[in-house]
């Protein structure tokens, strides 16, 4: 205590940064408190004697991960008086003993050493927390990860369409392409995509067998409902999430103007984190599988019958098409992000690949533009139409609708919504129009559809008028004879 020496006992306290109490038990005992010998005996009585091998053991005994506070608000009902909240610490500390002495084993982790090129996993991870949006609208999705366990290099691919097959094998195939080899292993968790999931051996669906054969690769994956098993992309989910937000939060705004503009975004998040692996990268390059002359196919086909109502149906998920469609069966190939749809071998229609709802398994991805000519000729039948609220194609048009219902008559309010649709879908103004009538609905005004015509009308740029002086024939007879023409 040097600061004693020249300082009064407060003021040499607070210079050594210790309460003035702290302060004379050291100056007293010429010991720290952390130079103290551990204590290990009890310094009052044990509040749980008497109840603990009656009424704690038999309770953690029958539930061991029961919590202490669990157990004291159990005691609590039990025993009106004598377990005051103060003693949930003393309660932890003699239940994290017995777990030791007596409790049950715990799972062991076992650290493992990964070889170049002997592993390759595959996940997919949530991005909904990082609340991106595409020209305003929020971007449900997800992304596909892969990872060598080996050099950590890594690959990431933007998908909204759930965690199906042709999610995978796109995404997996992608990444082999990119990395320049296939590994020796692909290790997934128990995918839907990949795994029938019937029992608990290798079962694994005809279309992922036909994959890894493919590539030569061997299928593994760990036990169901044991992420931890899958360490070694599990861990860097996290911390890709966490390049993402960094880098979104640098930006300063979490909107793109195109999904194209984000996968590249996310694409070069990646690019980053692989320059620092890149020499381990490099010795796992050489023990990589070489590749197939082609990639096999991402894709799987279906049929489907467009009804009089303009939609098909395909894996549970209501599609529009063109009225012209109607009456046709086409052959729609199922990508991981997209619908290609052919009739008699010609590519009629692309559609992007819908979700199914996580409550019924179904869903609609219905295009609103697809519909505008005949809703023009029957408008009211906007009102009772079953897919109504999927024709909107955004926020803003659907709020616009509930207000016009609710002010206007049933046909001028058919009308008009109609009329809104035409003009998003024909001048290709959706985005704008849209934060146009969130103004409106601010303001608490009903949109003006001859105004808002007026308002956005494509402009036709006025041509400057040229005059054309057309030299009389004689002149022609001057040039050939070389004499000067006039002016």
């Amino acid at each position: 205590m040097s600061y004693r020496k020249h300082h009064p006992q407060e003021l040499a306290a607070a210079k050594a940064g210790m309460s003035e109490r702290s302060a004379r038990r050291v100056e007293r005992d010429a010991v720290l408190p952390s130079q103290e010998p551990r204590r290990y005996w009890r310094s009052r009585p044990d509040p749980f004697a008497e109840v603990w091998e009656t009424e704690v053991v038999p309770l953690l005994k029958n539930a061991p991960q029961l919590m202490a506070i669990t157990i004291l608000r159990k005691l609590q009902e039990d025993h009106l008086e004598g377990f005051p909240d103060g003693v949930v610490r003393t309660l932890q500390r003699r239940i994290r003993q017995w777990r030791a002495l007596e409790g049950p084993p715990k799972e062991v982790f076992f650290p493992q050493e990964h070889a170049p090129g002997d592993r390759g996993l595959s996940d997919f991870t949530d991005m909904g927390d990082l609340n991106v949006t595409i020209t305003g609208a929020g971007f449900a999705h997800r992304l596909y990860h892969f990872v060598f366990a080996f050099s950590r290099w890594e690959y990431a691919e933007v998908v909204d369409s759930g965690e199906s097959f042709e999610a995978l094998s796109k995404g997996l195939q992608n990444a082999l392409w990119q990395a320049g080899g296939a590994p020796h292993e692909h290790r997934t968790d128990s995918l839907s995509a990949a795994f029938k999931n019937l029992k608990d051996e290798e079962d694994f669906t005809a279309r992922y067998t036909a994959l890894l054969d493919h590539y030569g690769m061997a299928g593994t994956r760990n036990n169901r409902g044991q992420s931890h098993e899958n360490g070694s992309v599990e861990s860097s989910h996290r911390y890709l999430k966490e390049a993402v937000d960094q880098a979104l939060l640098l930006r300063g705004h979490r909107d793109f103007d195109a999904r194209a503009s984000y996968e590249t975004f996310v694409r070069e998040a990646v690019m980053r984190r692989n320059r620092r692996n890149a020499a381990a990268f490099r010795i796992e390059r050489e023990q990589l599988l070489d590749l197939p002359l082609r990639r096999t196919t991402d894709f799987v086909e279906e049929e489907a019958r467009v009804t009089r109502c303009g939609t098909f149906t395909v894996r549970g998920i209501l599609y529009s098409a063109p009225s012209r469609l109607i009456g046709h069966r086409l052959k729609v190939r199922l990508y991981s992000d997209r619908l290609d749809c052919y009739l008699s071998g010609a590519l009629v229609l692309t559609l992007a690949r819908g979700v199914r709802s996580p409550i019924n398994g179904r869903g609609r991805m219905i295009d609103y533009r697809h519909f505008i000519e005949a809703l023009k000729r029957k408008p009211q039948a906007f009102k009772g139409l079953v897919f109504r609220d999927a024709l909107f194609p955004r926020e803003a048009y659907r709020r616009t609708w509930e207000q016009l219902a609710e002010k206007l008559t049933q046909r001028q309010a058919c009308q008009t919504i109609v009329g809104l649709l035409e003009l998003a879908a024909k001048d290709g103004i959706e985005a704008v129009l849209a934060q146009r009538l969130d103004a409106l609905l601010v303001a608490g005004e009903l949109p003006n559809l001859k105004l808002l015509r007026e308002e956005f009308a494509p402009c036709h740029p006025e041509l400057p008028q040229v005059a054309v002086k057309i030299p009389a024939a004689s002149s022609y007879d001057a040039l050939l004879l070389g004499e000067a023409v006039p002016a």
